[in-house]
């Protein structure tokens, strides 16, 4: 049965080798179970009932990808999507609304991107987005997002606050939270470097551990039976999503993920010898299926956007091959449901550590900017320093696309400039010279 629903020996692997590779990517990509839920229940939602939702996205999507798309890669709530639910749409959007909107609208705007998300692969016009948009920003996106965890990071573990003359200056270093996410922060680091599998979830572990142990934490137990849903169950409010004011959030979350998954398939379906001839990955639009159903599925649950996961790399070099190390992935992720006292258990400041980490990973894509191209650089730099500076990755992508259209337009540059980029650049320059000031 597996052979026929997997091809292992066409994959040149086997079962053991797959359920392995399964192991190695869910340790890897683990984290989230704790980072997630932590960070939603800052916005309201209830924590049990989202980490229930995180389980089961993930394993949904894992299954999905799996089973349909035959592919070794692993899907979850992303970390820089559900920052962005957090603490730009549900948290602090800036003016006009500096409480942000409820949780239901946001998940509102997931569940519309999800559909959106899914409209376009199926009607295959994702090519033509992602082909709009230069490298440059792309990558000036994934680092601004980084930063924009950075500083997430950064504040929630006091070791950088607000001052009235200087809008933020350096907290308290010797607070615990400040030195335990520093701590969890440098073994993590140090662990990646000694590639160590699950280096994320043992930096987080062993800090809350230690914090426990000096009665900075509370520790409510290892395992028992999963929370209700219920709290955040069907709890969407699409209809509020569909104000006018949510469409450049709803956009936001689509293209973030429209880029994390499809970067994050090539890189690792390169890695694992997937990809064709022409250097394509067979079977692109069922792998995308997975990412839009899950996200679609999550926000009727009660998480955020679903999308491919890089740590699904250490599974393939574990030797995975087929969608049988996703569907190990997927039960991993059922069995995690029963530790939910344990993500309870988990501290902010050593969740903060994790999300430094990742935005280390994320900024170091700005290597491969032109930097002797400044109308190149100078949009990258826009993009990168207005998300975390206005805590909002949509604010730092409208900008960026508009700052690369008139840039390249000034500079005689015009050629560089895509259909479809001026026409969302002359979007987004509208929603904010005639629309912000009315919402």
């Amino acid at each position: 049965m597996l052979e026929r629903l997997f091809k292992l020996s066409e994959h040149g692997t086997n079962v053991r080798t797959e359920v392995i590779a399964g192991f190695t990517s869910f340790l890897a990509m683990a984290y989230i179970i704790f980072v997630a839920p932590s960070m939603l229940a800052s916005t309201g939602m209830d924590h049990g009932a989202v980490f229930v939702a995180t389980c089961l996205a993930a394993a949904l999507g894992c299954l999905i990808m799996g089973l349909y798309a035959n592919y070794p890669i692993a899907l979850a709530p992303g970390m820089g999507l559900t920052a962005f639910f957090t603490y730009t749409v549900a948290g602090q959007m800036g003016v006009p609304w500096q409480m942000g909107v409820p949780w239901q609208i946001a998940l509102g705007a997931v569940f519309l991107s999800g559909v959106s998300f899914f409209l376009l692969s199926a009607f295959k016009i994702r090519e033509w987005i992602i082909n709009a948009i230069p490298a440059s920003l792309k990558t000036g996106i994934a680092a601004g997002i980084g930063l924009f965890m950075a500083i997430i990071a950064l504040q929630g573990s006091g070791i950088v606050v607000d001052a009235p003359g200087t809008l933020v200056t350096l907290g308290d270093l010797s607070s615990p939270a400040a030195l335990y996410a520093l701590l969890s922060f440098f073994l993590i680091v140090a662990l990646s470097y000694r590639k160590v599998i699950g280096a994320v979830m043992i930096g987080i572990l062993v800090v809350t551990l230690l914090a426990t142990l000096t009665g900075n934490n509370d520790f409510h137990g290892l395992a028992s039976m999963p929370p209700s849903m219920l709290p955040t169950f069907a709890q969407l409010d699409i209809a509020g999503a569909f104000n006018l004011g949510m469409v450049s959030i709803i956009f936001a979350f689509l293209f973030v993920d429209l880029f994390d998954t499809s970067g994050t398939l090539i890189a690792v379906s390169q890695q694992a010898g997937l990809t064709n001839e022409r250097g394509h990955l067979p079977r692109l639009g069922r792998a995308l299926m997975a990412d839009s159903s899950a996200t679609m599925a999550g926000s009727v649950m009660g998480t955020s956007n679903v999308t491919s996961y890089i740590e699904s790399a250490t599974g393939v070099a574990a030797g995975g091959r087929t969608g049988l190390t996703a569907v190990v992935v997927a039960g991993l992720f059922l069995v995690s449901l029963f530790l939910s006292p344990l993500a309870t258990s988990i501290p902010a400041f050593a969740t903060a550590g994790a999300l430094l980490y990742v935005a280390c990973l994320m900024t170091g894509g700005l290597a491969r900017i032109d930097w002797n191209d400044i109308t190149e650089a100078a949009p990258v730099v826009i993009a990168t320093l207005v998300m975390p500076l206005t805590y909002s990755i949509a604010n730092g992508i409208a900008l960026g696309f508009i700052s690369y259209a008139v840039i390249k337009l000034f500079s005689g540059r015009y050629r560089d400039l895509s259909p479809g980029l001026v026409i969302l650049a002359v979007l987004f320059a509208c929603k904010y010279l005639f629309l912000d000031g009315a919402l």
